[in-house]
């Protein structure tokens, strides 16, 4: 496994606690490729619940953000929750871009979605809030330059090989993946211990001791910065760009790691 150059030491230090091979069947199948049963929808400037434009949707067995009955979009960005909050995990997603991007969206929002991990609750959430308090695990689609699985984080800090990095957005050493090809990526979650990207293999970004605190903390936050974010909810985005799921899938690592 490649390291991420900058975590080093995070990895050899947390390396005795890698979660052993699963077997297939102890995997929760988040999404179950019927229906969105289980998820639920928070969109800026509108009540928990409302799929807004009939974005959140499955269609041919696959999770869909679609944009087909948007005319445009300026900051009615959406978050869809599952339903259960987790701590140690290993989340598993494979993922693909398609179509175009709706009009109004900005330029960072193209092929862009993230898997939102230790999000705070959706029905905590404001109003007028774009984004959860939370760890993202950006999936981007290639162009140019562009990486995956890059480290964003809207209202929490993260700690690299023991520095506070108040950073918003942190680009990984992942290979390019350009086009509307499926992208596998899992997320390596150990409470507020540990947390790592990892595509085909390779540990492409790595991160510690997530807290409170830094870009789009929402004002009156019921958490005061500086408060260690051990678990929470995971949640996908709207951001502009039709993007389709086809396989997100959970292992619960808190009896083993607890």
């Amino acid at each position: 496994m490649r390291a991420f150059a900058l975590v080093c030491i995070l990895l050899l230090a947390f390396s005795c606690k890698q979660a052993p091979k699963p077997e297939e069947s102890q995997w929760i199948q988040l999404f179950n490729g019927k229906d969105l049963v289980d998820w639920q929808p928070k969109f800026n400037h509108y009540e928990l619940g409302y799929n807004f434009n009939n974005t959140f949707r499955v269609e041919d067995g696959l999770m869909t953000v679609s944009y087909d009955e948007w005319d445009s979009i300026s900051d009615e960005f959406g978050h869809i929750f599952y339903r259960d909050m987790f701590s140690y995990y290993i989340l598993r997603v494979e993922y693909r871009f398609i179509g175009e991007q709706v009009p109004g969206g900005p330029g960072w929002a193209f092929r862009n979605n993230g898997a939102m991990l230790h999000c705070q609750s959706p029905e905590s959430m404001l109003i007028d809030q774009e984004f959860p308090v939370s760890i993202e695990g950006q999936l981007l689609g290639g162009e140019g330059e562009r990486t995956t699985g890059n480290l964003c984080t809207p209202g929490t800090n993260v700690y690299i090989s023991d520095t506070l990095v108040e950073q918003h957005c942190i680009n990984s050493t992942s290979k390019l993946y350009p086009g509307d090809q499926w992208v596998t990526i899992e997320f390596h979650v150990y409470g507020d211990k540990a947390i790592y990207h990892i595509i085909e293999g390779d540990t492409v970004m790595a991160y510690s001791k997530p807290t409170v605190g830094g870009y789009s903390l929402p004002e009156g936050y019921h958490l005061p910065p500086g408060t260690p974010v051990s678990e929470g909810y995971i949640s996908f985005q709207a951001e502009s760009h039709p993007t389709q799921f086809r396989k997100i899938e959970l292992l619960d690592l808190s009896d083993k790691y607890r």
